[in-house]
């Protein structure tokens, strides 16, 4: 006779803000990645002049692929709702700077 499966999931879960925690909004975000992890750096862009555009980075964040691949599923499945919700999202033509990684704006 076979014993029923335990589950491994937790029965609750509590969440905490540590010391350092903080909102921040960006509008830049800057992702890299190596074998060993993702690297996301967020910050804000402003552009003064037609030329010339400044993006000042605030904080940088390294993901495991796992999470990196769970944070994509959480966010497609939040992007979804919100277009069902408020209609579709258009995307502006993407900022590629010389020399850089690419930005989201």
């Amino acid at each position: 006779m076979s014993q029923p499966k335990q589950s491994t999931e937790p029965q609750s879960v509590t969440v905490t803000k540590s010391e350092s925690y903080r909102n921040s909004y960006a509008n830049s975000v800057q992702v890299r990645m190596s074998v060993w992890d993702f690297f996301l750096v967020f910050g804000t862009m402003h552009r003064d002049t037609q030329e010339e555009v400044q993006i000042e980075n605030f904080q940088g964040i390294y993901l495991s692929p796992q999470q990196a691949k769970a944070l994509l599923n959480v966010l497609g499945h939040n992007l979804a709702q919100y277009e069902q919700t408020f209609g579709k999202l258009a995307l502006e033509p993407q900022f590629v700077p010389p020399n850089g990684p690419t930005h989201y704006a």
